[in-house]
C-alpha cells in the first residue's frame, strides 16, 4: 500500500546547488617580458656552474690528483656535459612554464596570487592586514621593464611576492595598495 498522497504539490524550487569548493586562478598573468627576464637568469645561471663543473673536471683530469678515485677522474668530463644539457632544457622550457602558470588578482578586499611550475602555491592576501607593500627593481627586471611587488601581513605565511609584473603598472599597483591598506586599517579602528 502506499501512503504518499498523489495530490502533493511539487516543490517548484530548484534543488540548492553545491558550493564550489575549488579554487580559480587569478585572471591576470605577468608581463610577457617576465619571460626574457627568467630565460636570462637561467641561462647565466647554467653557464656559470657549467664552467665551475668544466673547471673542476679540467683539474681532475689534468692536474695529476691521485687522491681522487680513478671512476671520478675518468667521468669527471661528462658532468659538465650532463648539466650542459640539462641547464639548456631548464632555459627552454621553464621560463614559458611559469609565464602560463604565474597569476595575480587584486579585488577589492583581496590579493590572490598563484605560482609554481612543478608544485603549485596559492595565496590570498586580505587587503585589510597589510603592513607594507614593496616595489623592487634589480638590474636584470630593469633591462626587461619588469618590477617585483611583495606585499606583507603580520602573519608568518601572510606575505605574497607577484614577480614580473610591468614596472608602470607595479608602481601604480604598489601606491594604490598602501592607500587601500591605509583606509582599511583606519576604518577598522
Amino acid at each position: 500500500m502506499n501512503d504518499t498522497p498523489t495530490d502533493a504539490p511539487l516543490d517548484p524550487s530548484p534543488p540548492e546547488a553545491e558550493p564550489a569548493t575549488g579554487l580559480r586562478p587569478p585572471e591576470r598573468r605577468v608581463s610577457r617580458r617576465a619571460i626574457g627576464v627568467w630565460t636570462v637568469r637561467l641561462l647565466l645561471g647554467g653557464l656559470f656552474l657549467t664552467a665551475l663543473l668544466s673547471a673542476g673536471a679540467w683539474a681532475l683530469t689534468s692536474l695529476g690528483w691521485s687522491w681522487p678515485p680513478v671512476w671520478v677522474r675518468e667521468y669527471a668530463p661528462f658532468v659538465p656535459v650532463v648539466y650542459g644539457v640539462y641547464a639548456l632544457f631548464r632555459v627552454a622550457v621553464v621560463p614559458s612554464w611559469r609565464y602560463r602558470v604565474h597569476r595575480w588578482e587584486v579585488t577589492e578586499d583581496v590579493i590572490y596570487t598563484r605560482s609554481g611550475w612543478v608544485s603549485r602555491s596559492w595565496q590570498l592576501v586580505p587587503v585589510s592586514r597589510l603592513q607594507t607593500v614593496d616595489h623592487t627593481q634589480g638590474w636584470l627586471e630593469r633591462l626587461f621593464s619588469v618590477a617585483t611587488l611583495e606585499v606583507q601581513t603580520a602573519s608568518y605565511a601572510g606575505s605574497s611576492t607577484i614577480e614580473g609584473l610591468d614596472a608602470d603598472e607595479a608602481r601604480g599597483l604598489s601606491e594604490e595598495l598602501a592607500v587601500r591598506a591605509g583606509t582599511l586599517r583606519d576604518d577598522a579602528t
